[in-house]
């Protein structure tokens, strides 16, 4: 018996029902809802951790700053300008001979004091000295000729010319005797004033040229403070005013003086002028050549604002004070706050900065601890004591 085979028929048992493929779109619903699904789970986090954190930070304030607090005052604030210059000596020279000659003695100590015309060196002047003998005994017998003409002129047994001839040769010895007692004391050298010696610059048998420098001599009884001020400034000037010296040798330490000299020409290319003050140093412990800080005390101005200059914080966007302000609470406690105000400065003395602008008397300042805060925290005023103002660094 033959079975024709048909071509779409299988192999499989006819009852056997076919499977469908599962439509793409429904692949498409789940994955959308599956999306869906973890977009707003993820949407929900967000917006739950945010609140989270919302409640955290408005339940969890931190505590106040601890910090010093200073009350800005209204007060007369020393009139001052500030300079920087140099001491100088009103007498100091390097002691020289006047002519050439051969060292033969020195008669003084490096560093020793000396009055004025005390002797110094000698240099060789025996030839001087053989000099002047012989216009001495020039001159005795110029005046012995003298007398014997002058007496005979007298008894009219001599002619007047002779007299003036002998005047003559006892004036030339004169003149000889002056002459070289002006030789010998030039090789004699000695102090042109009192003063303190430095450092000798000659030996025994050293020859010596004039001009040549032995020694330093210094009167430290009185310095000049040299310094210059701005152009600007000038016209504060007065000759008398007092003037307060500071040297780095003396950390601490004040010296007085006051303004002697004011140049009257105004220097072109700095456009600045240059002052001289004189100081009294009876302890001679200033010396010529130290670097100096002058202060000069000018009359003095109104009243202005001043806190502590710790306060004040400089910046290239300007110079601001955290001002303290009270504020009641919803729970009615009262609570301090710190709020960062701009303000303009003048002139820092003693600690202390001028508010020009921007603060009025009586109202408080963080003087300590404004590093540590922004405008508007909440800050509480230490008990502990403020540093010293200005703070001074160790000095090592």
């Amino acid at each position: 018996m033959n079975i024709v085979a048909e071509h779409k028929i299988s192999g499989e048992p006819i009852d056997t029902k076919a499977k469908r493929p599962v439509r793409p779109v429904l692949w498409f619903i789940i994955v959308g809802t599956l999306l869906g699904a973890l977009v707003g789970g993820l949407v929900w986090f967000n917006y739950f951790r945010g609140q989270m954190i919302k409640q955290f930070f408005a339940n969890n304030k931190p505590p106040p700053t601890a910090v010093s607090a200073a009350e800005a005052k209204s007060e007369v604030v020393p009139n001052l300008l500030t300079a920087v210059g140099g001491l100088a000596a009103v007498h100091q020279v390097d002691v020289t001979a006047d002519v050439n000659g051969r060292v033969t003695e020195i008669k003084f100590e490096p560093g020793a004091h000396v009055e004025a015309g005390m002797p110094l060196v000698q240099l060789f002047d025996a030839p001087e000295q053989g000099d002047l003998a012989n216009f001495k005994a020039q001159a005795t017998g110029a005046q012995l000729s003298l007398d014997r003409a002058k007496q005979l002129a007298s008894r009219q047994f001599g002619p007047q010319s002779t007299v003036d001839s002998a005047q003559a040769v006892y004036d030339q010895a004169l003149a000889g005797i002056s002459k070289t007692e002006a030789l010998i004391s030039q090789k004699l050298v000695r102090a042109p004033f009192s003063g303190d010696l430095g450092v000798r610059k000659v030996e025994v048998g050293q020859y010596l040229t004039a001009g040549t420098a032995i020694v330093s001599l210094t009167d430290l009884s009185v310095l000049w403070a040299n310094f210059t001020v701005t152009e600007k400034d000038s016209g504060n000037l007065r000759v008398g005013q007092p003037v307060r010296l500071k040297v780095d040798a003396y950390p601490g330490r004040t010296f007085d003086a006051k303004i002697t000299t004011i140049e009257p020409q105004i220097a072109t290319d700095t456009r600045n002028i240059r002052v001289q003050a004189t100081v009294s140093n009876p302890e001679k412990i200033l010396k010529p050549g130290m670097f100096v800080t002058t202060t000069v005390v000018l009359p003095d101005k109104p009243a202005v604002v001043t806190v502590p200059e710790t306060a004040v914080d400089y910046t290239l966007y300007g110079d601001s004070v955290f001002v303290i302000t009270e504020k009641k609470e919803e729970d009615g406690k009262t609570s301090l706050s710190a709020v960062r105000t701009f303000v303009q400065t003048g002139n820092r003395v003693d600690g202390r900065a001028e508010i020009i602008k921007g603060l009025k008397p009586g109202d408080k300042v963080v003087a300590v601890g404004q590093l540590k805060l922004q405008s508007g925290s909440a800050v509480s005023i230490s008990t502990d004591p403020a540093p010293t103002i200005p703070a001074q660094p160790p000095r090592y």
